[in-house]
């Protein structure tokens, strides 16, 4: 992989990270569609950029972040993570077989899509609208909604979200929650990719950390990070602007569409 490479697959996890579209759906999709060849450096520089999109919540959000006098704020992300750290180890494995065949993910991101366009209808009467109202039960049951999107093209962000709406939050509240879990989350997910999981590169065993010494690696790596970082900080303003006014109906529709071509794409052509 280049580095004009790297950049595309940044710009296209900044764009689609916080969006209900399945970032890791479309980082797979452009990869095939750019002639990207998916050995591991490439897994787990998609996954790794994830550090980027963190730290674009953090900036926007740095007052949440770093009001270290608001503990249950901590603790309430702490006990959101804990279904997604332990489930996603559990099924590790399964879930990277997964990652290799782009057609499950597309039929996934057809009816993920058709979820989106009528999840507004159900619920109606939201009471919450601050992170500060959000019960211990409702984060915990956020993060089980969080799992999800442990199925490649489900969507970590529409997962959570829709859990956040089931449990009375806000549209606005909903997503601005999704994106704090999404740091502890993603975090977690990054770390484990580099520092304690095993890579077959190159028919060795190696952790991630050893693969970006190699080569060019560790620059594709931190530009990828920035580039993530960038345009993540964009797509977050634009994303609850448009949630807040027309809901879930357009991403729905865009899903749809997605999946139909892509699903062609990969069934006729690839």
């Amino acid at each position: 992989m280049d580095l004009i490479k790297a950049i595309i697959i940044a710009i296209i996890e900044g764009l689609t990270e916080y969006l209900p579209v399945s970032s890791t759906a479309h980082m797979i999709f452009t990869s095939s569609i750019f002639g990207i060849q998916e050995d591991e450096f490439v897994k787990m520089f998609q996954v790794s950029i994830q550090f980027g999109a963190i730290l674009a919540v953090v900036f926007l959000y740095w007052k949440k972040f770093f009001d270290f006098k608001n503990i249950n704020f901590y603790l309430k992300l702490a006990v959101a993570v804990i279904p997604a750290l332990v489930l996603g180890k559990l099924f590790d494995d399964k879930i990277e077989a997964v990652l290799g065949d782009p057609v499950p993910i597309a039929v996934v991101l057809i009816l993920g899509g058709v979820v989106l366009l009528f999840i507004d209808k159900l619920f109606k009467t939201p009471i919450v609208d601050d992170e500060k109202d959000i019960s211990y039960k409702s984060v915990i049951i956020i993060g089980f909604w969080q799992c999800l999107a442990m199925m490649p093209g489900t969507s970590r962000s529409a997962a959570s979200i829709i859990g956040g709406m089931q449990q009375k939050l806000t549209r606005k509240a909903a997503a601005e929650f999704s994106f704090f879990l999404a740091v502890p989350t993603m975090l977690a997910v990054t770390t484990y990719s580099i520092f304690l999981k095993d890579w077959n590169h190159n028919g060795l065993e190696q952790k991630g950390y050893e693969m970006l010494m190699q080569g060019n690696n560790l620059m594709l790596f931190l530009v990828g990070n920035v580039v993530a970082f960038v345009v993540a900080v964009i797509a977050i303003k634009f994303f609850i602007g448009v949630l807040t006014k027309y809901g879930f109906k357009p991403w729905g529709w865009y899903r749809i569409i997605v999946g139909i071509v892509l699903l062609i794409y990969f069934t006729q052509f690839a």
